[in-house]
């Protein structure tokens, strides 16, 4: 998929919870190192940060991690508070996000959702980032059409190159409106939470006869078969946070799983698309 005329590989890394326990560190650390050596001469491989998870340890860790790279082979995207999202404040949080990331710019920085603070001064303050050479592009997180709509009135504001949102097979509210919103202007999506592992949904996947016999058939996981549909049109970047080395693996596998239009279009069918207007999922 494509970012602003760079090449990404669609399933990229998700830190949220990630460096919070030491115990957990060098198995975190692992799997991130695994996933950033992914990248091919044709897509770099993403990984997504944020100032509020862990308070700064996730980007503390990711930090560690990109000290074994060559930084200009991934792409780096981190978030900011939206009460951090000011004129003054902006590149106070960005400058932080920069030394715990032990980087001099990031690839794209994301207002993390709305906030009170005028878009106006917010993108003046991204913009002014931009220019100083600190982060290549910015986009925002967990924003509607209205949203949306709204961010392209003020200067500059169709300057956003991508939205990150939440999305998986059991949350597909975005299909009714915002996804053809995002794709009439061009926008990207980033699918945050897009196996929904780990809770009752995704205990009712695993349960799910269809599924089993799809990922049987593919030779995969029920959680690969989530992680392709969530990538299926080619216009979307997935982003699993994995803390073991071999499910990464199995995630960057994902993305060669194909199935036939009517596949998956007999898994659309058995967990439907929104008809009416939903509001937006958020974690």
């Amino acid at each position: 998929m494509e970012i602003a005329g760079e090449q990404i590989y669609p399933i990229g890394l998700g830190t949220w919870h990630m460096g919070d326990s030491s115990a957990e560190k060098t198995a975190e650390l692992a799997a991130l190192s695994t996933g950033l050596v992914q990248t091919t001469p044709d897509a770099k491989v993403a990984l997504d940060t944020a100032e509020m998870y862990g308070e700064g340890n996730s980007e503390r860790l990711v930090g560690e991690a990109l000290k074994t790279i060559q930084r200009d082979t991934i792409y780096l995207i981190s978030k900011v508070y939206p009460w951090h999202a000011s004129k003054n404040q902006l590149p106070q949080s960005l400058d932080a996000s920069l030394k715990r990331l032990n980087t001099d710019y990031l690839d794209l920085y994301l207002l993390h959702w709305p906030g009170d603070i005028p878009l106006e001064e917010t993108v003046a303050a991204m913009e002014s980032a931009k220019q100083a050479g600190k982060i290549r592009n910015w986009g925002v997180s967990n924003f509607d059409v209205a949203d949306l709509k709204a961010l392209a009135q003020v200067p500059n504001g169709k300057n956003c190159v991508a939205n990150e949102v939440l999305y998986n097979l059991g949350n597909r509210g975005i299909e009714f409106d915002l996804l053809p919103y995002m794709k009439e202007i061009n926008l990207p999506l980033i699918a945050y939470s897009p196996v929904a592992q780990g809770d009752t949904l995704g205990n009712q996947f695993l349960a799910d006869e269809l599924l089993q016999n799809l990922a049987k058939k593919y030779q995969c996981t029920i959680f690969q078969l989530l992680l392709a549909f969530a990538i299926r049109n080619n216009d979307t970047l997935a982003i699993p946070q994995s803390s073991n080395k071999q499910h990464v693996l199995a995630n960057f596998a994902a993305a060669n799983i194909l199935l036939t239009a009517d596949e998956w279009e007999l898994i659309a069918s058995h967990y439907p698309a929104p008809t009416k207007k939903q509001p937006l999922a958020v974690l």
